[in-house]
């Protein structure tokens, strides 16, 4: 593989994220679209921004059972290999389950560790009752289980004891009479969703950030830069399908539907990945030392191309991109199983962004992690295209590049 001088992009991976580009990541991260309701990322902010840039050609495919998108760059050319890049806008998030006589309103923590939740400002969307169909947010609410140390067991005050999912509730300060029903004049009712209210901020430390659900519109972010720098230098012989998929938090069934519909070669999936390197109190499990801020991750093992990651590895070697290698045993985690999940033959693949402190409200990160994976990405599709003597890769090339450990 050659990457020429003038194809070979600014190390942007070495620099601060300009202000604009991460005014843009954080309007992104900031779409209330928890799992169900994506619509807020994919139609609100992806979508215009996409429609902004993309050139006339493309197309936009929209689904009936879920707010997924997928922007088509070569819309009914079969014949090219198609390349599926997929983020997930989905955010895990609480949900109402039952309102007390007293106005507290009991909620599931989901995929959040319930400790981590208390006190925190969240976000709940419910139906306006004075306006059927129609949804409004309440704010100014928290997240709480004990109410106070004073009423805590001795095993809470110590640390020996934790606090059980089941006891999260509510704080909506109603008060008098009738808190119940108070409650429900505001248009609460069971399997509202609840959000937490934390937009990113830049971190203490040079290129970071921290906030709330990075995983994964991290990924979404990344797809859409990755569209942006490629928009415009017509890749005629690769059809990029740049995706946003639904529901990854509960098993990847956006992805799956969307790449079963439409059978890409080449499924890429972007998503956080974890920093194992800071995480406290797992050195005995012995995990694969990953670090925030020294590169992007690419997975190996469990369906994962190791075409793929040879190819990967190549183009960060020679634009000197860092990058980390991972595994996975039986499941990436990701929407990189989307493929394998929906019975469509395709490469696969999950590209992360090693963070800290996954599913809580102060998620954090490195810009430059973020960067270097958008121009690796960016440069592989760009190596498709050249393929060949111009023509651009094949599905033979990609049929015939499975590694033989019997030819060594």
């Amino acid at each position: 593989m050659t990457v020429t001088s003038e194809s070979k992009p600014s190390p942007a991976w070495k620099t601060a994220m300009g202000s604009e580009q991460f005014e843009f990541m954080k309007k992104v991260l900031a779409a209330p679209s928890p799992i169900g309701f994506e619509a807020a990322m994919t139609y609100g902010v992806i979508k215009p921004e996409f429609e902004s840039f993309m050139p006339e050609g493309w197309a936009v495919h929209q689904f009936k059972g879920n707010a997924g998108l997928v922007f088509d760059s070569h819309p009914g050319r079969d014949d090219l290999v198609s390349v599926m890049i997929v983020g997930h806008a989905d955010k895990i998030r609480m949900q109402v389950r039952k309102i007390d006589s007293d106005g507290k309103v009991w909620i599931n923590t989901d995929s959040f560790l319930p400790t981590t939740l208390i006190g925190h400002e969240v976000q709940l969307f419910c139906q306006d009752p004075n306006n059927t169909g129609k949804y409004k947010v309440i704010q100014n609410c928290t997240v709480e289980a004990l109410g106070a140390i004073h009423f805590s067991t001795p095993g809470q005050r110590s640390g020996d004891q934790g606090i059980k999912p089941e006891s999260i509730y509510l704080e909506l300060h109603t008060h008098g009479d009738d808190r119940k029903a108070q409650v429900e004049a505001m248009g609460i009712r069971v399997g509202d969703p609840i959000l937490l209210d934390r937009p990113i901020k830049r971190g203490v430390s040079p290129d970071t950030f921290y906030g709330a659900y990075l995983d994964n519109g991290l990924g979404c972010f990344s797809v859409t830069e990755i569209a942006r720098m490629l928009a415009n230098e017509g890749l005629d012989n690769v059809r990029v399908l740049y995706t946003v998929a639904t529901h990854e938090e509960i098993g990847r069934f956006g992805s799956t539907q969307l790449v079963g519909e439409l059978k890409p070669d080449v499924l890429i999936a972007t998503d956080v990945n974890h920093d194992y390197e800071a995480a406290p109190g797992i050195g005995a499990r012995k995990m694969n030392p990953l670090k925030m801020g020294d590169g992007f991750t690419i997975g190996r093992g469990s369906v994962t191309s190791e075409y793929l990651v040879s190819v990967f590895e190549a183009v960060c070697r020679e634009l000197e991109i860092p990058y980390q290698l991972d595994f996975s045993g039986r499941d990436m985690g990701t929407d990189g199983m989307a493929a394998a999940l929906a019975g469509v033959d395709s490469a696969a693949i999950s590209i992360g962004y090693p963070i800290r402190n996954m599913h809580t409200g102060s998620e954090s990160a490195h810009t430059g992690d973020l960067l270097g994976s958008i121009h690796a990405i960016t440069e592989l599709l760009r190596h498709f295209n050249q393929l060949n003597d111009g023509k651009g890769v094949s599905r033979d090339d990609l049929k015939n590049s499975h590694v033989r450990l019997d030819q060594l």
